[in-house]
């Protein structure tokens, strides 16, 4: 991003390093702008931590020194594994929320370096191409990370888009180390980070924010990264004040300069003045009562101030974002996505891994309820292990999002489908589980998954496989402009309704938000979209049957009011969001919210439905 001048910065006095800090005298204030990738204000001076770049050029080698060639790589890789344990070994000095942030990463870079398609092709370029083995890692990673990525397309939710990019970075991250181990250039040294810093660096790698210790450190700004990357994950996870993608900043900062991190408003203040200081030691005091405002949020229910309840859940795409919900508040998982153990593999997992993997996170719900979205294929996202397996077809639709994914694959291809129903049944033993459906849009298709659902727990009773003594509700996710229609005649087949308003906007509105052209008309304001929402819900009010609201409609704050009105009372949101939709909540009346969703459904404009929000009671709460 850039940088701006704001002229000579005053004197000021003494401060302190976490909260104070004096400006440089004689230097010129410069702010710079990046992505805020983990929330807080921190005032202190620059600590730099450079990484030595690597020599690394495309050279080849003679025929004869293939085994030799071969020895140095396995070297690399068993030195890779044992600095990757220790590392492991290093986490339980951490918070507990890092140790489950980082963990799994840890694990995903240790299969990545055992028999894996990325150490198959290393050799292979190694024994055919006569590369180098750090010229073939390199060249390996960078070409898995590149075919990754080539699987987002335009109209690609974000959430699925920042996963490939997440799975992607991993794959050059672990190129990155085995290339350091054979070419033996040194890591990273945060050794001498004094009390109260601030780090600053060009780029900072997930397995370096493991290194930190969160008591001594004041902030974070980088010239690369982005918001959604495992780094930013992991200093969320910390609770470090961090700014990433702050493009020149390394090399304007110099150590024991002051400088200000700002990682809501995603700035970063170098030789700040007297007036930045000053405002920024009043922010550094809001966001600690806001924190505490947030925490002692986190005991209190969530309910409306005439005692209505409201569940609050968060999604889950990725075992990294276990602790985020814990700290959030959320009351159990409302959408878990079981897209991440297909993808980033050669094989699809079978039923004993799908089931450690879903165990695992029931467990560590503790008794909380987890509701697992079975396998979401479509068009736009390529999942190689299914592709591998011949499961799917070739990405070939013009508009994928209309072809065969979802619950219409998972017909088509019953073992796939039994074998990770069949995972879900062995792990709803370990706690509460509900199993959702994605894509439906026929009550014939739901009888045919409940048909094969049934079949699947009759035959692991009869192999006494340990399950609960009811199989967990069974319900379909509303995305579509038909299924929400068809809600009355679904509500007499299906348990539940999570009502997917992402998709739900685009099928109903028929724009794709990745669409530059049309992006803007994006809006589930809009009142045909509001007005599926509220049939969906009124048809499974009128069943007595649960029904929630996922997507990022249910994230957003100024909007709670409206959705309780329409008559929801659960909500699954990205986990950051619970606190200040938990916040809404108990501000309003459910009466009020009654009256006023009947106004706004009169309403004929998104933006005069939007005024309207914004001037409901409670809304600066």
């Amino acid at each position: 991003m850039n940088a701006t001048s704001t002229g000579p910065a005053p004197a000021a006095g003494p401060g302190r390093s976490r909260t104070g800090g004096a400006a440089s005298p004689q230097k010129t204030e410069r702010r710079f702008s990046g992505f805020a990738a983990a929330a807080g204000v921190a005032i202190g001076t620059v600590f730099r931590a450079v990484e030595p770049e690597i020599p690394v050029t495309q050279s080849r080698i003679a025929a004869a020194d293939i085994a030799a060639e071969g020895a140095r790589l396995e070297a690399a890789i068993v030195q890779s594994r044992k600095q990757l344990t220790k590392l492991r070994n290093r986490l339980a000095i951490l918070p507990e929320e890092s140790q489950a942030e980082i963990a799994p990463l840890i694990e995903a870079y240790q299969r990545m370096i055992g028999p894996s398609r990325l150490v198959r092709g290393i050799k292979r370029r190694v024994e055919e191409t006569l590369l180098s083995a750090e010229s073939a890692v390199m060249a390996e990673a960078e070409s898995i990370a590149a075919t990754i990525q080539a699987q987002a397309e335009p109209g690609m939710n974000p959430e699925d888009r920042a996963s490939l990019n997440r799975r992607a970075e991993e794959v050059r991250e672990i190129g990155r180390r085995l290339v350091r181990n054979l070419t033996r250039t040194p890591f990273r040294s945060f050794a001498g980070l004094p009390d109260g810093a601030i780090l600053i660096s060009e780029s900072l790698r997930p397995a370096d924010a493991a290194l930190l210790d969160p008591s001594r450190l004041a902030g974070v700004a980088t010239d690369e990264g982005g918001a959604d990357g495992h780094t930013a994950v992991m200093l969320r996870a910390l609770g470090v004040p961090s700014v990433l993608g702050a493009a020149g900043l390394a090399h304007a900062a110099r150590p024991g300069d002051t400088v200000v991190i700002d990682g809501i408003s995603g700035t970063v203040t170098l030789h700040p003045g007297a007036d930045t200081l000053a405002s920024a030691r009043r922010a550094v005091a809001a966001f600690a009562r806001e924190r505490q405002r947030y925490a002692r949020l986190r005991r209190l229910p969530a309910e409306t101030t005439d005692g209505e309840a409201v569940d609050l859940q968060a999604n889950f795409e990725l075992p990294v974002e276990l602790p985020l919900i814990a700290q959030s508040g959320a009351h159990g998982i409302g959408l878990l996505r079981t897209e991440f153990l297909f993808m980033n593999r050669d094989t699809v997992p079978d039923e004993d891994q799908q089931t450690e993997t879903y165990r695992g996170i029931v467990e560590a719900m503790n008794g909380d309820p987890v509701t697992i979205r079975v396998l979401d294929w479509g068009g736009e996202k390529d999942i190689e292990a299914l592709s591998n397996a011949g499961l799917v077809p070739d990405i070939s639709d013009v508009n994928p999002a209309m072809g065969l994914r979802g619950l219409r694959l998972l017909l088509r291809r019953p073992e796939l489908f039994e074998t990770q129903l069949a995972a879900i049944l062995r792990a709803a033993a370990y706690g509460p589980v509900r199993v959702l459906l994605p894509m439906v849009t026929t009550v014939n298709e739901v009888r045919a998954a409940r048909d094969i659902y049934d079949r699947v727990a009759r035959r692991l009773r009869r192999r006494s496989e340990r399950l609960p003594e009811k199989p967990p509700p069974l319900g379909i996710m509303i995305e579509t402009p038909g299924a929400a229609l068809s809600a009355d005649a679904l509500a007499l087949e299906a348990d539940f309704f999570a009502i997917g308003t992402n998709d739900l906007t685009a099928h109903t509105l028929a724009v794709d938000r990745g669409e530059s052209d049309v992006a803007e008309m994006y809006n589930p304001l809009h009142p045909a979209v509001l007005r599926l929402i509220q049939f969906a819900t009124e048809a499974a009010l009128r069943m007595r049957m649960p029904v929630s609201l996922c997507g990022e409609m249910a994230g957003d704050p100024k909007v709670t009011p409206l959705l309780l009105g329409l008559g929801l009372r659960a909500f699954s949101m990205n986990a950051s969001a619970v606190p200040r939709v938990k916040q809404a909540v108990r501000a309003v009346d459910s009466d009020a919210c009654v009256r006023f969703a009947r106004r706004a459904m009169e309403a004929g404009e998104p933006a005069r439905i939007a005024e309207m929000l914004a001037a409901f009671p409670g809304q600066g709460a």
